[in-house]
């Protein structure tokens, strides 16, 4: 019985100790490109538990537009949601953005709004081709998480972890003319 004890707890003190291996179900890869600085990311940032800290600081830079330096720290919850979008919508290569953190002097030469996500590293605007745009668009507003804004003129969809809410340019069909138009990207 004591023999048993301690075997059970010195397994139990190991798999504190050791460090974790990923969860190969729930690995997150990502492959993004900044259309502007054509800075790159290519790799895991996830390892089905956490969010990977050395990669999260290398998306962060990535994802910062030209000028806004230093780059804050990306909000993981916003990189899930691009991934989840991704992968949904069966978004391959690396993704293009167009947009990601911006400082006050950026997001005003971009005409973004005042109270803008992209200002706290928590949105993106990712080009998606035209094909691909309803698409992705669908599998956005069903995630439920965050705004989403659809360009449809210029063919991209703005993500973010804020409020959930959306709304469009009003191109094509499917707009929502109901829909509240919250942040400019």
């Amino acid at each position: 019985m004591r023999r048993s004890f301690l075997a059970a707890s010195a397994a139990a003190l190991t798999s504190f100790l050791l460090p974790r291996r990923p969860q190969a179900d729930n690995v997150r890869r990502l492959a993004v490109r900044h259309a502007a600085s054509g800075a790159r990311f290519e790799g895991l940032w996830h390892d089905g538990r956490l969010p990977d800290p050395a990669a999260m600081a290398e998306l962060s830079a990535v994802l910062a537009d030209p000028g806004a330096t230093p780059p804050l720290a990306f909000d993981p919850a916003t990189i899930d949601i691009v991934w989840k979008v991704a992968t949904q919508a069966g978004l391959e290569g690396p993704l293009e953005i167009r947009s990601g953190y911006r400082t006050p002097q950026v997001n005003r030469r971009a005409h973004g709004a005042g109270d803008s996500l992209h200002l706290r590293a928590s949105a993106v605007d990712l080009s998606i081709p035209a094909a691909r745009l309803a698409l992705a668009t669908d599998a956005a507003l069903k995630l439920g998480r965050g705004g989403v804004g659809v360009y449809r003129r210029r063919s991209f969809l703005h993500l973010d972890s804020g409020a959930v809410r959306h709304w469009s340019d009003g191109a094509g069909s499917g707009a929502d003319p109901q829909a509240q138009r919250v942040e400019r990207s």
